[in-house]
């Protein structure tokens, strides 16, 4: 199997061979995907180039990898959605709380009905990553109009390419960054699917440059009778890696705390000491080897991955109606049966 890496206009396309050959390199990744003896490729691009470069994939008849936010818009989730539906193709998604076994430990603590019934999750994820003026310079060429591909044209800028995650042109922000890996776990852990509605209020930018929000609050709601709250501010203190983010289940009967490394669970009227406290045992990091493996084993087998496109757009669906909710200042919904976003 040969796997690749698309980064269009800047770093160089790589086609994955044997130790001690040369890899063959693309300027384009559409004349990557015309290589036939390419199967599978990994698109970790900036995310306004996810959903076109997914379909192209699967046009050509590929296997995907795709990192998270599998897409910018709800209407490309929605048009990728459909495009799985009618491949053959095997698409796993950077969503690699699926893979963690402290994950589907908590899955099934919450499956268990030992915390009773829950009704409200708060989550929240602290950084700090203010600091530092706006990039002015590139260390070397770039195609900034292959680059740019399907977004808004606009004149070369290094700020633009250096901090893409904070420009609505190209991603959705830190909200989306993290919300969508913070919403996919709260939808694992909660056997939820879309949202029905969702809202959410944020401050303004304090990063130089860029019109995205570090600081922002996110509420969907569940047909599965319960609300999520995610709270994300990269103008906090900085944490280490393992105490940067929690998700707090409140039940009727206990709560239960999972973070990245640990997961503890408190009962009713005996709140100060954790009656079942579970910790991984590789770490959250190897989830992700974790994730991959289960892709290039589907790759091999045929199997559905663990994390397709549907259950990826879910996530990603409740991050951009949080950013459109922002953008409108209302509460939105999600038409299921039309596929849309209404007031």
């Amino acid at each position: 199997m040969r796997c690749v890496r698309t980064e269009p206009g800047t770093r160089r396309i790589h086609r994955v061979k044997d130790p001690g050959t040369h890899p063959k390199i693309y300027r384009n990744y559409k004349e990557l995907l015309a290589d036939k003896d390419v199967q599978a490729v990994l698109v970790a691009t900036p995310e306004h180039w996810h959903a076109q470069m997914v379909l192209d994939a699967l046009a050509a008849g590929k296997d995907v990898y795709v990192e998270k936010p599998l897409c910018h818009t709800p209407e490309e989730g929605a048009r990728l959605v459909d495009a799985e539906e009618k491949t053959k193709s095997i698409i796993q998604v950077g969503m690699q709380r699926r893979s963690y076994d402290l994950y589907m430990e908590g899955r099934d603590i919450v499956a268990s009905g030992n915390l009773g019934a829950v009704r409200m999750i708060r989550s929240w994820w602290l950084n700090n990553y203010l600091g530092g003026g706006q990039a002015t310079k590139l260390d070397g060429p770039l195609d900034w109009e292959q680059w740019q591909g399907p977004a808004p044209r606009r004149p070369l800028d290094a700020n633009r390419f250096r901090e893409w995650r904070y420009y609505s042109d190209y991603a959705g922000g830190i909200l989306a960054d993290q919300g969508a890996h913070v919403f996919d776990g709260i939808h694992m852990l909660m056997g939820a699917g879309y949202p029905l509605a969702v809202n959410a209020s944020a401050g303004k930018p304090h990063k130089a440059g860029v019109d995205q929000p570090e600081s922002v609050v996110a509420i969907a709601e569940y047909a599965e009778d319960f609300i999520g709250v995610f709270s994300v501010n990269y103008a906090a203190m900085q944490y280490k890696t393992r105490n940067d983010q929690l998700n707090q289940l409140d039940g009727d009967q206990a709560r239960m705390d999972i973070g990245r490394e640990e997961l503890k669970v408190f009962p009713k009227g005996a709140e100060d000491e954790p009656a079942i406290t579970k910790k991984s045992a590789k770490g959250f990091g190897y989830a992700t080897d974790l994730h991959v493996e289960n892709f290039l084993e589907c790759v091999r087998t045929r199997l559905t991955p663990t994390a397709p496109m549907k259950l990826a757009f879910q996530a990603a669906l409740v991050v951009e109606m949080a950013n459109l909710s922002l953008k409108q200042g209302r509460r939105l919904k999600w038409n299921a049966a039309l596929n849309r976003v209404e007031a």
